[in-house]
């Protein structure tokens, strides 16, 4: 079989064939065929769709991405070959998967002020923080839930905690830090329908750093958390109800009538002491472990039991950011003061330097974030305005998303195929229907 496509008659061919491990209707047939070797990304995908829509009426042309030996092609199929010095004279074979891009996006959620944090870790809503010191539940596009009132700064980041053992009809428990220098736990019923926005009081107020509060990560059993300071710090707080705190009341007004509001103050279990500067960003991936980045130009992995760091990495720049996964759930993704998203795998002997590192943004980054069930993906954000999504296979992104016009602050991976993210252009943006696995 022969396809010319729109290219010069001179080109050189080659005989191919493409396969992959999706499913029908997206199965092309087996048999080689013979196509030009100049062909890119945009092409081979053209030929793939005229395959796929032969005795199909109501085909729709799906962008695809294509691998060669496990590496993804982002040249012409010649100088793909060229590069990796693959001979041309055999069939070559060649995986094509559905691009990793969204193809949609939802009308933008308006806050009130700067979008600074957001985690969309369960699939039943998205939890943001935003300079106008609120917190708010949103269960879809432009539909606020819930909305977390008490604290006196702007909230710096926020997380969704998951215990373990969750019991049917429990209350779920999330957790936000703020320039007020505290953080707060709140808890509301993800499955309660609502008609108007629910306002909320935190059930635990936490106190002990000097300083605005940067970071809060929840450890795996969902019983605690931590938390990265500006008074360079890390404080562990238990999460869950205990008796061991000072309670106090706050009086909130319901119905014309003042009414107490009983709140618990709680300090730190235990600080851990190390870096110099701000503690950036703090992820607990593993119950024993606690990973944090700090502008002091250092990544460190914390032993819980122990207090002490097992693990510190220096980079020439100030850190921002920073999420563990990939391979092995094992991989350290950090952003900051440039425009270069670096990867680590302490693994490896020499881990001093990045195995990866990816370049395309024109700002800072300000977040990095691994897609939970894929070892390749990874997404940024930067101040130049634009969330990346990468893929360890190849050195440039997969797909750019500039729905902000501004700096974009936060972004997460939602249900698995949406991207979040908020920026200071006072938006919560859903891209949706991204193709990861």
């Amino acid at each position: 079989m022969d396809i010319d496509g729109q290219v010069e008659e001179a080109a050189r061919r080659v005989q191919v064939r493409f396969v992959t491990k999706l499913k029908p209707p997206f199965k092309a047939p087996p048999t080689s065929i013979a196509i030009p070797s100049n062909l890119t990304r945009l092409g081979l995908s053209s030929i793939v769709n005229n395959l796929l829509k032969a005795g199909k009426d109501d085909w729709n042309p799906e962008p695809f991405d294509f691998l060669i030996d496990g590496e993804l092609v982002r040249m012409s199929l010649d100088e793909f070959l060229l590069a990796k010095g693959i001979s041309a004279e055999k069939i070559l074979e060649i995986e094509y998967i559905r691009a990793v891009a969204p193809r949609k996006h939802e009308e933008p959620s308006l806050h009130n002020d700067w979008v600074s944090a957001v985690d969309s870790s369960n699939s039943k809503f998205v939890l943001t923080g935003c300079y106008d010191s609120l917190g708010r539940i949103w269960k879809a596009a432009g539909s606020c839930t819930h909305l977390l009132e008490g604290h006196t700064g702007a909230v710096t980041s926020v997380c969704v905690v998951n215990p373990r053992v969750a019991q049917d009809g429990a209350d779920q428990i999330v957790a936000t830090a703020s320039k007020d220098r505290t953080l707060r736990l709140w808890k509301f019923d993800a499955d309660e329908p609502s008609d108007q926005i629910k306002r909320i009081r935190a059930y635990k107020i936490l106190h002990g750093h000097n300083a605005a509060v940067q970071s809060v990560a929840a450890n795996p059993a969902g019983d605690m958390v931590c938390s990265g300071s500006w008074d360079c710090q890390i404080a562990l707080w238990q999460a869950s109800d205990s008796d061991t705190g000072d309670v106090v009341s706050v009086k909130k007004r319901k119905k014309d009538a003042e009414e107490e509001d009983p709140q618990v103050e709680e300090e730190a279990k235990s600080t851990l002491v190390g870096h110099t500067q701000c503690v950036s960003s703090v992820v607990w991936p593993q119950d024993e472990a606690i990973y944090s980045a700090s502008w002091d130009h250092s990544i460190r992995r914390w032993d819980v039991e122990l207090g002490k760091d097992s693990l510190n990495l220096y980079c020439d720049k100030v850190i921002n950011c920073l999420d563990v996964g990939g391979e092995g759930s094992a991989l350290i993704a950090a952003g900051g003061s440039d425009p270069i998203l670096r990867i680590w795998d302490p693994r490896k002997p020499g881990t001093s330097a990045p195995v990866y590192q990816f370049s395309s943004h024109s700002s800072w980054i300000s977040t990095c974030k691994w897609h939970e069930k894929s070892r390749f993906h990874v997404l940024s954000a930067s101040y130049d305005g634009k969330v990346m999504l990468w893929d360890l296979r190849t050195a440039w992104p997969l797909a750019v998303i500039d729905t902000h016009n501004d700096k974009v602050l936060c972004a997460d991976w939602w249900k698995g195929e949406s991207v979040v993210s908020g920026g200071a252009d006072l938006k919560l943006c859903i891209s949706s229907d991204v193709c990861v696995l």
